[in-house]
């Protein structure tokens, strides 16, 4: 007897309707995700009349329910994942999308309630949540990317380039400025946060709304943690399953070789970038005033926003006189927080990884050695030469940075501070221009040794691999090492033991050559188009552009259209690298099958 339903009796049907099922859930809960996005930054940039507030919402929470039933539907449809994590995230985020619908429609009644016009600010929570789910769909979204056959250089560029001109169209809404800004000048400080640089046209605190700021921090998160780094991890944690094509294009922007390890990588960046921010943002909220605030949750927002800032290595403050405001200036325990947030920012993941699987190892082995379970097996250079040569380098300039400030600003901006303020104040003067940008005294009052110092420093700025920018410490480092050999008469670069390659070698100095052939073209336009303003300060501004470090001895409001798009590109190439633009826009050489004779060229 032949089954009266053919369809449910046939596997390969039932797979293929399955299938087919679950990409149009994931197509319909990805629109729905990005609809929902743009109506509430519609929201929350205009003041549109009540007729399309009241059409906007009910599209808006019509999406939040496909969004909700799309997920359960998913998760039913699918075997379980070995993300429990995952499935867990999912169904709390559909019971809480689908309750909050019928809750607006009043439990199946239809019938709006007055705060249904009123989502962007009584919804707090599910406005969050909409942002997560966007970002969550983008970020899976992204994994596709490799399918567009382009080189991972060229979409680490472009990620960049479409994160600042998207960040540029949000802080052009209405409601993200106080008295409305030109699209130079938000393009200009969106660069600036991507970029993770602190340059600002126009004062953060009193210019900028609430949503403004907001957007300014999200900016200078993903931009200080890489666009391809942020997507991927929440693209692989929810999408449960990645292509081994994933894994290969995205083990370039992690400096990860094992493609085994690249998921647990981004766990590790994530969690440690996390941990490091809410510690940070909760010893802020403690070491500072409560009167200084009109409320909570300005402190709170003061403590998060300044946390994420330093550990990025951004500079940007909701202060208008940056950490230099009154009442802020002599919080020096805060102070000593952001120099530590700093320097975990600037001090490079790979250098936590690698102690993260050094302290591991220890831990794991000591345990199973003391319980019996086995012997310690030790397994040497889990540290290699760069995480050393980035601990090294830094640490030797903080303490150059250190005592070449307590002497030369004894008698500047040190002058009148109590002891243990000069101690802090000194701290911080030697952490912030490695690529933080932050101030706790008045710029304009330093010393122009200070000033030609901090030029180096910037220069220099943090370890590879950061949330900073400039030249890099181990970049710095090598070139120091090859001059040194060259010195000596040694024919090779040797450091703990390992011999550097002549391929590093040859990417320092030409990262060198390019860092200053930019820096010197910027000085040089910059007075071009403003040749009022003094040559000091141009070159400071233009050191600290490129080197992501968001210093400034204080023109950088008195720039003009031209200087804005020159200390822009700065900024962008800083961030980037001028090695990376080089090799995406040039076409390689292919294999040379030939070599020609030898010649030695006159160098003295």
């Amino acid at each position: 007897m032949k089954p009266k339903f053919k369809f449910f009796s046939n596997p390969d049907r039932n797979l293929y309707f399955l299938r087919k099922l679950e990409t149009v859930l994931e197509k319909v809960v990805r629109y729905s995700s990005f609809i929902t996005f743009g109506l509430l930054l519609y929201h929350l940039g205009y003041d549109p009349n009540p007729t399309i507030y009241a059409i906007s919402s009910f599209f808006f929470t019509i999406c939040l329910f496909l969004i909700g039933f799309g997920y359960i539907l998913k998760i039913l449809l699918k075997e379980p994942s070995i993300f429990v994590g995952r499935v867990l995230a999912e169904i709390f985020l559909s019971l809480v999308l689908i309750g909050f619908s019928l809750l607006r429609w009043n439990a199946f009644g239809l019938e709006f309630s007055e705060g249904i016009l009123n989502y962007s600010r009584h919804y707090f929570l599910v406005n969050i949540l909409v942002v997560i789910l966007f970002f969550i769909e983008i970020s899976k979204y992204s994994l596709h990317i490799n399918r567009l056959k382009a080189s991972p250089t060229l979409v680490f560029i472009s990620s960049f380039l479409l994160l600042i001109f998207v960040g540029a169209i949000l802080l052009s809404l209405p409601h993200a400025t106080t008295n409305g800004i030109s699209f130079i000048d938000a393009l200009f400080t969106s660069t600036s946060a991507v970029c993770v640089t602190g340059l600002i046209v126009m004062d953060t605190a009193k210019d900028f709304t609430f949503f403004g700021q907001t957007t300014i921090m999200i900016l200078f998160q993903i931009g200080g943690l890489g666009m391809m780094t942020f997507t991927s991890f929440f693209g692989f944690f929810f999408k449960g399953n990645y292509s081994i094509e994933n894994q290969l294009f995205i083990r370039d922007y992690i400096n990860e070789n094992n493609v085994g390890e690249i998921y647990s990588t981004l766990l590790k960046i994530i969690f440690f970038t996390v941990i490091t921010e809410v510690a940070a943002a909760f010893l802020i909220y403690h070491f500072t005033d409560d009167a200084l605030f009109a409320n909570k949750g300005d402190q709170l927002f003061f403590a998060a926003f300044t946390a994420i800032s330093a550990f990025c290595n951004a500079g940007f403050s909701n202060l208008s006189n940056g950490l230099y405001e009154s009442g802020f200036r002599e919080a020096y325990n805060m102070h000593l927080v952001l120099a530590m947030a700093i320097i975990l920012g600037g001090i490079g993941f790979p250098v936590f990884i690698n102690y993260y699987n050094y302290l591991k190892h220890v831990v794991v082995g000591g345990t199973k050695k003391i319980l019996g379970i086995e012997s310690y097996k030790h397994v040497p250079r889990i540290t290699n030469i760069s995480t050393k040569l980035s601990l090294y380098t830094t640490g030797i300039l903080l303490v150059f940075g250190f005592f070449t400030y307590a002497i030369f600003e004894s008698n500047h901006t040190l002058e009148g501070l109590s002891p243990y303020g000069k101690f802090v104040t000194t701290i911080f003067g030697a952490v912030t221009p490695r690529t933080a940008g932050f101030n706790t005294v008045d710029m304009t009052m330093l010393s122009v040794p200070t000033i030609l110092i901090y030029l180096i420093l910037m220069w220099i700025g943090a370890s590879p691999g950061s949330t900073g920018g400039g030249l890099k410490t181990s970049t710095f480092a090598v070139a120091i090492l090859n001059t040194l050999s060259i010195a000596t008469g040694k024919k090779r670069v040797e450091i703990f033991r390992r011999q550097i390659s002549n391929e590093t070698l040859q990417k320092a100095f030409a990262v060198i050559a390019l860092s200053f052939l930019f820096i010197g073209l910027g000085i040089f336009l910059v007075m071009l188009f403003n040749p009022e303003l003094a040559l000091i300060d141009v070159a400071f501004e233009v050191f600290s552009a490129f080197s992501t470090v968001g210093l400034s001895l204080g023109i950088t409001s008195q720039l003009g259209a031209a200087s804005k798009v020159v200390i822009m590109i700065c900024m962008f190439m800083g961030r980037v690298g001028t090695l990376t633009i080089l090799i995406a826009i040039v076409r390689k050489a292919g294999q040379q099958r030939y070599k020609y004779p030898e010649e030695s060229v006159f160098i003295t």
